[in-house]
Order: structure tokens, then sequence, then C-alpha cells
């Protein structure tokens, strides 16, 4: 369960106060793999960022019962000084698992050769996402939080991605950011629909993406 108690979040755009989250108060249900729609520039990585805690709302707060992962393909997961494999081994140590299980796991699942111990800053952008995607994944959580990742990578590395992921969902729900409808549907079976600061919840997800399309359209 993620519940919204007057969330509110807002930016210093061009000397005047943006509001990207408007007094949210809703609970999201519990086991839902919810989708989360909006045009760009709506706040849906904001609201993510929030969700995982490495984001501070102006006021209100969010509550779960359950553990969250951190915004899985956004950048600034990692320390830049350390390597993958160190930064691997902090968050073992942060979660309480294992720590070479999980080294094993992300070192295999990125698949970046020696890349996993030299420098994350040294890393291109695809590598980061393999590196963070697969520590996510390594770490059980109640909810995982995905933007975007499933899209990094060749073929081949698409394909595990979103089979690891798909297994991770049958013992936890998710909430996904993706521009793909497709990839929504494969995942999803509900949605959230941010827009004007405020969300709307829809248990149908094809319902949902009718309705932003035609938002969308009458812009």
């Amino acid at each position: 369960m993620i519940r919204f108690e007057h969330l509110t979040k807002s930016y210093r755009v061009q000397g005047q106060r943006k509001i990207v989250i408007d007094d949210l108060d809703l609970t999201l249900p519990t086991g839902k793999s919810l989708a989360l729609i909006g045009r760009n520039g709506a706040g849906k990585s904001t609201l993510m960022r929030i969700i995982a805690g490495t984001l501070a709302p102006d006021s209100g707060r969010v509550v779960s019962d359950g553990s969250i992962s951190w915004p899985v393909g956004l950048g600034g997961t990692f320390h830049g000084d350390m390597t993958g494999a160190q930064n691997v081994r902090f968050v073992a140590r942060v979660y309480g698992v294992d720590a070479e299980e999980l080294v094993a796991f992300v070192e295999d699942f990125a698949d970046i050769g020696p890349h996993f111990h030299m420098p994350v800053r040294t890393y291109s952008s695809g590598m980061r996402s393999r590196v963070t995607f697969g520590t996510s994944m390594g770490v059980p959580f109640d909810t995982y939080l995905v933007d975007e990742v499933t899209a990094v990578g060749d073929a081949s590395f698409k394909r595990k991605s979103k089979a690891v992921f798909r297994n991770r969902l049958k013992n936890a729900s998710g909430i996904m950011v993706s521009h793909n409808s497709r990839e929504l549907r494969d995942f999803c079976d509900a949605a959230i629909v941010l827009e004007n600061g405020r969300l709307r919840y829809f248990d149908n997800l094809p319902e949902a993406i009718r309705y932003h399309e035609k938002r969308m359209a009458e812009l």
C-alpha cells in the first residue's frame, strides 16, 4: 500500500512557482502494477523520486507499509567515484542482503565486462542503467519503481530485462513510466494519470491510455 497525504511539490521557473504535484490525497491499491502516464513535463519523474524518498515534497507525505525501490532508470543513483561492484556492495549493506550474492547477480546480469570494476563516472548511460536495473532486480522489494529502463540495450538485453522484471512482479507491485503503450500493457494492469498536478486512478489500463491520448490530442 502506498498512500499520498496532501502531497505537494513545486519548483521556481523563471521567477514563478510552478506546481507539479498539487495536494495529492490518494491511496494506491496493493498488489497492482501501475502505469504512471502523463505528458512530458507533467511531473512523473518528480513523483517517482518523492515516492522513493530521494526528493522531499513541499508539504504532505508518502506513507507505505512495504519496501520501495529507488527509481530505476533515473540518473544519480550510484556514486560516480566508486566502481559498479563497490556501489552494489554498498546497496547490499543498506538493504541487508548478501553482498557477494548481489554482486555476482548484477555482474552477470549487466554484462558490461571489466567496466563493472571501474568507476561509475566512466560508464555510458546505457552501462549505468544496466547496473542500476540489475541491482534493483537483485534486491527483493515490495514495490519496484521503473522509469523507461527496459528500453536500454540491445534486443537480447531488453528481453532479459523484461523477463526478470516480469518474474519480480509475480510477488511484488510496480509503478512504471514508459512512453511505449505496448510495454505498459505487457507489465501493468491498472494506471494512474498525472495531469495538472493531480492523479486520476484507472482500474482499466486501456481506458487510461485512451483517456491520455484523447487529452493529448486536445492540446
